[in-house]
């Protein structure tokens, strides 16, 4: 617990159970041990909403729910449970729940494809029409815009883990047949014909609880996604792949730790013309990551504190 965490605390818009944990201890991925609720209870976080107000029971190093505080009345605009606070910041992985990240060799081959684009253009804009075929009789009006990407190699085995489905935008059906014509609504990469499409589907926001991995984690960075990472940047809310999944024993919820492995320097103590070798540094210890989304040999983990940037290779091991 930290010295000066505050005594109350008014829960706002914006805030996570993790942040507000965060306020109160440095592990705020045990944010499960502060609450004084039962274990049923802590995995249902919807419990906790904008105007509520948690106290701090310092003798027991406890947080709770201020039943003796009356609030005003208030008009609401919206359900509380449409505003009820989440444990992690949800709208930075929610795009990331339906898109298919990993996908097989030929997992993209039986999708349907973009054949031609209209007024024969090269790269298809926001807006423009495109002509599909694969779309069959399929009721679905909203699809995602796919291509597959570079391999997912494992650095230490150097086999292939599967693909990247790069994801390139969202488009909807405006005339069925076969081809079928299609809208883009968006784009976030370049397409042009030969691209794929798969139902856009509607995302299922899981509840987490943060909990450390039951069995040993020895994994690696292999893959970097992010808002920041079109600038080189990769910090605090920064999309990870890594190269453990379901085969290794990873799940939904595991925290993490991200690790720096140490550098191999010379070693300036050996005196001149000494036969030694260099020196390599102590790995350091820098982050933790949620696990948010597994695949058999590939996971999907969202950095949520680090003190220096993340970067490609970097390890992942038990927090």
């Amino acid at each position: 617990m930290k010295p000066d965490a505050p005594e109350r605390y008014v829960v706002v818009r914006g805030d996570t159970l993790w942040s507000i944990a965060q306020r109160y201890t440095d592990s705020p991925w045990r944010w499960s041990e502060l609450w004084d609720q039962n274990k049923d209870e802590i995995k249902n976080p919807n419990r906790i909403y904008p105007g509520n107000i948690i106290v701090l029971d310092r003798a027991r190093g406890r947080l709770a729910l201020s039943d003796t505080v009356k609030m005003s009345p208030k008009v609401r605009a919206e359900s509380t449970a449409q505003s009820a606070i989440p444990a992690i910041p949800t709208s930075v992985i929610e795009p990331f729940l339906t898109r298919p990240l990993v996908i097989e060799a030929n997992g993209l081959d039986n999708a349907p494809t973009i054949v031609a684009a209209e007024e024969s253009r090269v790269i298809l804009e926001t807006g423009n029409r495109a002509f599909v075929r694969g779309i069959g009789d399929s009721k679905e009006s909203s699809w995602n815009l796919y291509r597959r990407g570079g391999p997912l190699i494992d650095p230490d085995t150097k086999t292939t883990l599967g693909y990247e489905a790069v994801y390139l935008g969202t488009a909807r059906v405006v005339r069925a047949g076969d081809p079928a014509v299609i809208q883009l609504s968006s784009v976030a990469q370049e397409v042009g014909v030969g691209d794929k499409l798969l139902p856009a589907g509607k995302p299922e926001v899981p509840t987490y609880v943060p909990h450390a991995p039951t069995s040993p984690v020895q994994g690696r960075i292999i893959s970097l996604y992010g808002r920041d990472s079109r600038l080189g940047e990769y910090g605090n809310q920064t999309v990870v792949a890594i190269n453990v999944g379901k085969s290794q024993g990873i799940e939904v919820g595991h925290v993490v730790s991200l690790v720096r492995p140490g550098a191999t320097v010379a070693d300036a103590s050996r005196s001149k013309g000494s036969s030694a070798g260099p020196l390599t540094l102590p790995n350091e210890r820098y982050g933790v990551a949620l696990v948010f989304r597994v695949f058999d040999r590939v996971s999907y983990a969202l950095v949520m504190n680090m003190s220096k940037p993340v970067f490609k290779l970097d390890l992942v091991q038990n927090p």
